[in-house]
This record gives C-alpha cells, structure tokens and sequence, in this order.
C-alpha cells in the first residue's frame, strides 16, 4: 500500500489548525515533520513544541513521521518521544555512531528511519536494514523545499527495494523531495512505499492536491 506523507514544512503555519483539519478529513495517516537545526542543514524549522501541540490536538490522527536533520540526535530522543513523536529518522550522515543512535532510539519504544542524502552511496547503510522500520532515500539535497527532483534516487529505491523482497525484510522505502502528482509514478514504480511531499500538496488547492496523488497511487 502507498501512502502520502505530506511535508508540514510547505502548510501554511499562520493557519495551521485549518491545513491540518484538511489533511484529517482526506484521511492522511502520515504527517511528516522536518526538524532542522542549522547546523547538520543550513536551514532551521519546526521543534519539539510544535510537535507537542499537533500530537496534543490531533490525538492519534497522524502518524508524526519526525526527520531529524539535526547533529547529535540522541541529546533528544526522550523530548522527542515525550511530543509525541511516533517514527525518528536520523541521517546516515550525522557525526554521531548512527547505529548506535538508532539503536537508543529503539530502545525508547519509537519506530526508527535512517535516511541517506543524494550523495552518499546506499550501500553505506547495509549494516542498519534489518534494524530499521523505514529507510528514507533523499531525492533532494536536504534544507530547503521545492527542489527538482534528483533523478538518480530511483536507483537507490530500485536496489533497496529489489534488497527487501530478495530477503524478506520489512523496512518500508520513504522518498522525499521534489515529488508531484506528474512524477510520482517513477517513484512508485522503483519500490516506493511511502511519498513526501510538501509544495505538491500545500500549494494551491490542498483537499484536490490529495485527491490528484490518491488517484495516481491507483493507476
């Protein structure tokens, strides 16, 4: 099953509670929030208070899948947890050990995704697959919305889903960046199972932004 992960990064943060209401009603299961800290990327967002109010005013509408494109991310695997998070994925990227970061963040009861940026080689995460539920192939250059998509993601969703079915893994493949209604079939086509997309479904109209990306999951 393909599911839309719209990007709160793109939703109209002056009326918030009306963007997330939309989302609601189309039955969206993943929300996903991109946390930066302006360091690991030259850009900063959301934290852990907005996390908090969505988990304390949408109660288990959403999914809260957390990027963290943060330096150091155990420092705050507990804050996370305790906004109410329910997926953290960290950069294969970070300073930090990242099996061992991925293996605190298990060990808090939180689902885990290990993402991987344009540049690095998938092979550099074989070692964490069969210990993450998500992996998160970036097909922009992490920081900043409405990039052009990167056309060599598709190889690495290709292999990392050509990996799962040949040794029954059960991670599920996230791709984030650039993705719209006209290209999101490549990315279902390579072995996506989870879509990320911020100015493609906040820009314009939201409710029918929704309905364009369901309907081209079904074809």
């Amino acid at each position: 099953m393909r599911y839309l992960a719209p990007s709160l990064l793109s939703a109209n943060f002056y009326n918030l509670e009306n963007d997330l209401n939309i989302l609601s009603k189309k039955n969206i299961k993943y929300l996903h929030l991109d946390v930066m800290d302006g360091m690991f990327v030259p850009n900063i967002s959301i934290g852990i208070p907005v996390i908090s109010s969505i988990k304390k005013n949408t109660k288990d509408t959403f999914i809260l899948d957390t990027h963290l494109m943060i330096e150091k991310p155990e420092r705050y695997i507990d804050n996370f947890k305790d906004a109410g998070a329910d997926i953290l994925t960290i950069h294969r990227e970070i300073s930090s050990d990242y099996l061992k970061v991925i293996d605190l963040i298990k060990d808090s009861g939180l689902k885990v995704g290990v993402s991987i940026n344009p540049e690095t080689d998938v092979n550099k995460i074989i070692d964490a697959i069969d210990k993450v539920d998500l992996i998160l192939v970036m097909s922009v250059h992490p920081g900043f919305g409405g990039q052009q998509f990167i056309e060599s993601s598709l190889e690495k969703i290709a292999f990392l889903n050509d990996l799962r079915n040949k040794n029954g893994y059960n991670y599920k493949i996230e791709v984030d960046g650039g993705i719209y209604v006209e290209n999101v079939n490549k990315v279902i086509n390579a072995g996506a199972d989870i879509i990320v997309s911020g100015s493609g479904v906040f820009k314009g109209n939201i409710s029918e932004n929704i309905d364009r990306f369901m309907e081209t999951f079904k074809e």
